[in-house]
């Protein structure tokens, strides 16, 4: 059982979150939450999120589990406005959700969740490496980068104090440096890991809506990025592979 009423801009920056890695997913349903972790098709990266019942207007929830079409709920909320409100209702008869706002109500048919890849165990990996920084300082340099390479160096340099990000094309070089006065926080463990832009892109436009977003990192390790949703009522996680860089 699903019903309940959200501010219609919280629940599409949930769902832009999820819908940055994949088109579908399990919802799972909670007395006090909903939440979802999922991982791509090329199992290179993973998206977990978490919403509190406290980031809704109204919440009424059993425990249960969803399959959502993550790419038509994502259609579907690029048509709803800022300020209105966003009514879910599960009508588990017809094993449909309900989604009604300033006057359209839609029915959407659940996918079956034993279609759906399950929810897999986040891998238990040491990232002692932590840089915090705003979200939109993030995005521009993924931007940048983009121009002249496919992948992104991310890395802490503890000598310098500073994260740094950095991109090598065939002629072309980019690199920025962050010192502890332009963080939020730096915890100076030396790491290095390089990425894909592509995923990076795709995160990129999410993040660069948090104030704040924390950066995970170890050496030839994947890179998790943290951040708040929701004003502090939902989080996303994001964890993404390394590329291995050739001798």
């Amino acid at each position: 059982m699903l019903k309940a009423t959200i501010d219609a801009e919280i629940f599409r920056e949930s769902i832009d979150a999820i819908a940055a890695l994949v088109t579908e997913c399990r919802l799972h349903t909670a007395e006090d939450q909903i939440r979802t972790r999922s991982v791509d098709t090329a199992n290179v990266a993973m998206v977990s999120l978490e919403l509190q019942s406290t980031a809704f207007n109204s919440f009424s929830a059993t425990t249960g589990e969803l399959g959502l079409d993550i790419a038509k709920m994502k259609n579907i909320l690029g048509m709803m406005g800022k300020g209105d409100a966003l009514t879910l209702n599960l009508l588990e008869d017809e094993r449909k959700l309900e989604l009604s706002f300033g006057g359209y109500r839609y029915s959407i048919s659940l996918l079956d969740v034993n279609t759906i890849r399950k929810d897999p165990n986040p891998p238990g990996i040491d990232l002692p490496g932590k840089a915090v920084l705003s979200g939109e300082a993030l995005n521009n340099a993924i931007k940048a980068a983009a121009v002249i390479s496919d992948k992104i160096a991310l890395g802490i340099d503890p000598d310098a104090m500073t994260f740094y990000m950095e991109a090598e094309g065939d002629t072309d070089h980019i690199k920025l440096a962050l010192g502890e006065d332009e963080l939020v926080a730096l915890n100076p463990v030396r790491a290095r890991s390089l990425f894909s832009i592509d995923y990076l892109k795709d995160m990129g436009r999410v993040m660069a809506r948090a104030d704040k977003v924390e950066v995970h990192l170890g050496i030839d390790h994947p890179v998790r990025f943290v951040f708040d949703i929701a004003d502090g009522n939902g989080r996303v996680e994001y964890l993404l592979a390394p590329r291995i860089e050739a001798d």
